[in-house]
């Protein structure tokens, strides 16, 4: 068979975006983001143990408009990635596999990673800490 008549693996362009890529997708993104920000967290405690003056560092960057931004994603990529495992869990038990479920199961990770996440930094700033 020459190179040329060989079928092609069907490309990203062949297909719609779907939830259900959409959710694939974002579950490994929000994994690498959460192994990065867990790195930032131990560069922040290993400050705290430094001192007072370079945890004054780390509160500040915090507070920051990048720093809580930075904060926000951690805490939704947290959000999202557990909800979406817990989705996966249920599928691993059978759970959830028909087309409707699993498109209705992927849109309610998504709603409530952002519900989660709004809840959590309402609390914060009731608090009054602030990021």
């Amino acid at each position: 068979m020459s190179a040329n008549a060989r079928p092609l693996s069907p490309h990203i362009q062949i297909y719609r975006w779907q939830i259900q890529m959409m959710t694939s997708i974002l579950h490994r993104a929000t994994g690498i983001a959460l192994a990065a920000g867990t790195l930032v967290l131990l560069c922040s405690l290993l400050a705290l143990a430094a001192g007072p003056e370079r945890w004054a560092d780390v509160a500040a960057f915090g507070r920051s408009g990048l720093g809580t931004f930075l904060l926000l994603g951690w805490t939704w990529s947290l959000a999202y990635h557990w909800l979406n495992g817990l989705r996966h869990l249920l599928q691993d038990l059978g759970w959830g596999y028909r087309i409707e479920q699993f498109v209705r199961n992927g849109w309610l990770v998504v709603a409530g990673s952002l519900i989660l996440t709004i809840l959590v930094w309402v609390c914060v700033f009731a608090q009054r800490g602030g990021a």
